[in-house]
């Protein structure tokens, strides 16, 4: 599934270079990860690598947008 960014994000930027697919933007309060373009770091990384960087746990797993690691692995083809 993609990942999202929760509302105690601190704007601290670290999770933005780190993805590989450059699904993370700033807006105004909050980065934001578009869902059409995050794969989970798959198949790149073991883990999500925005998770692994953020110093407040903000970046969790999207309920909104579940999808198989075959998924995002063809997702990450097309990307």
């Amino acid at each position: 599934m993609a990942y999202m960014i929760t509302e105690e994000c601190i704007l601290c930027g670290a999770c933005e270079p780190e993805c590989p697919n450059e699904a993370i933007t700033a807006e105004e309060e909050i980065y934001v990860i578009d869902p059409d373009k995050c794969t989970e770091c798959v198949p790149q990384y073991d883990e999500s690598q925005c998770a692994a960087v953020c110093p407040v746990d903000c970046c969790v797993p999207d309920p909104e947008n579940k999808e198989t690691r075959e998924e995002l692995e063809e997702k990450a083809k097309k990307l």
